[in-house]
């Protein structure tokens, strides 16, 4: 992975969307939720005001407007700010 977060951003990796309910039902592309957990692939050095809390390898829930979206060699990455993360898990 070629990307360094600066500052206090992270780079999360949404985990996949659903693809069947509890239930067994297949849920169509058109219906599914974006994904709000993801992996922290890598986080930037912080500020002087805020220290990095999440660390490589969390698993974070994030809210459903959080970060900007990036595609790279196929895959979905988002980088957001490290307030942007609601909890990690």
């Amino acid at each position: 992975m070629n990307i360094k977060p600066l500052a206090d951003r992270v780079l999360v990796k949404p985990v996949a969307a659903e693809e069947k309910t509890a239930s067994g039902i297949i849920i169509p592309d058109s219906a599914k939720e974006k994904p709000l957990k993801g992996e922290v692939l890598a986080v930037g050095k912080g500020t002087k005001d805020e220290e990095m809390v999440v660390k490589v390898g969390d698993t974070v829930l994030y809210g459903k407007y959080a970060g900007t979206e990036l595609e790279l060699e196929g895959e979905k990455y988002l980088i957001m700010r490290q307030s942007d993360i609601l909890a990690t898990i």
